[in-house]
């Protein structure tokens, strides 16, 4: 099927994408990789009548460290992501997460920051968040908020974002050596999980001295 018609603003700075995205009207959408909202337009399940573009907005992408965290933009690419050393070394549990992600064509397009905003319950990134001790920094008309990942996903498909604000980065605390392991259970006829497990522990002389462990598609959102 074909959209229905639609603005389109593809802003080139997060300044710009915060003001095109508060003229753009309530019923509009953030469009980042499209992996998610492209079949739901297709499909005339959501009808907005703008769309905001964040693939110019180069501040969105990226990875870097600072201090004793891992910053990834939220445009950064599943690609990205998986490939990256400092995600390899710091967050590999979000690493073994990315992974298992759809397909390689799905993962050059798809972005971190988009899957997290979809809050699909069957996702594979929202429980590693919820492990990692993810915080999230969303930037809207009033300025900047940070929110953990417990507080930022809210209900199926429902995050805490508010009217007009876009998910910027994604923080991590860094989780350097810790073992991890993220295993899903699905039925082999399609990739979408009956449950995720996303596990990451501290060892020290072979005694765990700290496990964190999430699990998506329990409830609603991830859980502890």
């Amino acid at each position: 099927m074909i959209p229905a018609a639609f603005e389109y603003f593809r802003p080139t700075s997060l300044d710009e994408a915060v003001t095109a995205l508060r003229d753009a009207g309530e019923d509009s959408k953030i469009i980042a990789g499209g992996q998610s909202l492209m079949p739901v337009l297709r499909l005339r399940l959501a009808a907005p009548s703008a769309l905001v573009d964040l693939g110019r907005v180069a501040e969105l992408r990226g990875i870097r460290e600072e201090g004793d965290e891992i910053v990834i933009g939220a445009t950064t690419t599943h690609h990205e992501v998986l490939h990256d050393p400092l995600v390899a070394r710091h967050a590999r549990l979000l690493a073994e997460a990315t992974a298992t992600v759809a397909d390689p064509q799905i993962r050059h397009r798809g972005t971190l920051g988009g899957s997290l905003a979809h809050a699909d319950p069957a996702g594979d990134l929202a429980a590693p968040a919820v492990a990692l001790d993810a915080t999230l920094r969303v930037v809207g008309p009033a300025g900047i908020r940070t929110l953990t990942a417990e507080e930022f996903f809210q209900d199926y498909f429902t995050t805490a974002l508010d009217a007009g604000e876009i998910l910027a980065e994604i923080r991590i605390p860094k989780h350097t050596e810790w073992a991890a392991r993220y295993e899903k259970f699905h039925r082999a006829a399609q990739q979408w999980s009956i449950v995720g497990v996303a596990a990451t522990v501290s060892v020290a002389g072979g005694t765990i001295e700290r496990a964190n462990v999430a699990l998506s598609k329990m409830a609603a959102v991830p859980i502890r």
